[in-house]
């Protein structure tokens, strides 16, 4: 069973989206967090669902961002 993402720090949801990667839900809860700042990203998949590897690595990086910045 999943966690509740609304009722999750951004500590503990990065934590999360970290050791679940590929949970995408997870990650939209993330992005979306009431507590961030919105920051506009580039679709990770074509609309045929073909991953976008240099978009994933953009948002792999900003997330690195992130938690550099945190700690």
């Amino acid at each position: 069973m999943k966690p509740n993402f609304t009722e999750m720090t951004v500590s503990e949801l990065r934590a999360y989206v970290l050791e679940h990667r590929n949970d995408d839900e997870a990650i939209r809860a993330l992005f979306h967090h009431p507590t961030l700042k919105y920051v506009t990203m580039p679709p990770m998949f074509t609309e045929e669902g073909q991953p976008i590897e240099e978009n994933i690595r953009q948002a792999e990086e900003a997330f690195r961002q992130m938690i550099e910045k945190e700690n």
